[in-house]
């Protein structure tokens, strides 16, 4: 091997899924990068690449090789921009994924600060509620809710987020306010159909210490959270959606919460990125601007506030 460039052109081939990307990414031919990798391929003796005639796919030693190769290469990556200076005016692509509503709602005002401040530094955004490979997809930060799953990545908690069950004030007049649990079942629900699986998401809810969570039969079904957010502003039934979506709903008087008492624990969210690398001033100061963002949003609405606005009225049954 010639130093570090058939390891580069190994690299970008896997993570782009064929030589033409690669080699687009890279500013070369494809016919370049594929014998650099042939070249690696014969100095290692090992097959890397299942070849085909619109893309190529990792063999199992290919896959290994990636996940060793890709530390070094962001390691050599952050000695170079510390050698020029970078580290004291971040620069260059951010790279980061967030689930949509989350990260258009909480996470780009965020970004949008930390552009004006560095302008050397952009963005590239990607919102999907979908889990990426960090390492495989190139991603800096990815904005992750719930508990993790992948101990190999480095976390950072900056925030967390509650679900709460909503109503219009225009719903409760016509259907009356549930005060416990026990009521939910005279009352119509929005509901959410997880894409990934085609399932309703349950309802959670607190209940002397222990989280239950409650499967209904009927209601009224979305594939998107801003779509039950409406439709609960509308007054078509209850909906249990992140504090997030609704803080600026609840503030206006547009919903009102119901069953403080009863609400789940709160989920945590991390920034998460690939372990075991150097952390660059992109990404640091983008960690720190996270951080800086915890404090809640004057807009959402305190328990004590929410329970006497959703003042307690007998249901119609």
């Amino acid at each position: 091997m010639h130093g570090l460039q058939p390891l580069l052109a190994f690299s970008e081939t896997a993570k782009r899924g064929g030589f033409a990307a690669a080699a687009r990414e890279l500013g070369t031919a494809p016919s370049t990068l594929a014998k650099a990798v042939a070249r690696l391929e014969a100095s290692l003796g090992l097959r890397l690449f299942h070849r085909t005639t619109r893309q190529v796919r990792l063999t199992a030693d290919g896959e290994r090789l990636f996940q060793r190769c890709q530390r070094v290469l962001a390691e050599l990556q952050e000695l170079q921009a510390e050698a020029a200076g970078a580290c004291a005016a971040p620069s260059g692509t951010l790279r980061i994924d967030m689930p949509i509503v989350f990260g258009r709602l909480v996470v780009l005002p965020i970004l949008a600060r930390l552009v004006q401040q560095h302008p050397a530094l952009e963005l590239d955004v990607r919102l999907s509620d979908a889990h990426v490979d960090l390492v495989k997809d190139g991603i800096d930060v990815a904005i992750r809710v719930g508990e993790l799953q992948d101990s190999t990545l480095a976390a950072t908690r900056f925030a967390s987020q509650q679900l709460v069950l909503v109503a219009a004030p225009s719903y409760l007049r016509r259907h009356g306010t549930p005060v416990a649990l026990a009521d939910l079942a005279d009352h119509r629900h929005i509901l959410f159909r997880m894409p990934t699986s085609g399932r309703d998401r349950p309802q959670q809810f607190s209940v002397k210490a222990r989280t239950v969570a409650l499967q209904r039969e009927q209601g009224t079904r979305f594939n998107d959270g801003g779509a039950m957010v409406a439709a609960a502003v509308l007054g078509l039934g209850l909906a249990q959606v992140p504090d997030h979506m609704v803080a600026a709903d609840l503030a206006a008087g547009r919903l009102v919460e119901l069953l403080v008492n009863h609400r789940p624990p709160p989920m945590p969210i991390h920034a998460v990125m690939p372990g075991n690398r150097l952390v660059p001033a992109r990404v640091r100061v983008l960690i720190e601007a996270l951080k800086a963002s915890t404090a809640a949003p004057a807009s959402r609405v305190a328990p004590d506030k929410a329970k006497n606005s959703a003042a307690a009225r007998p249901l119609r049954r």
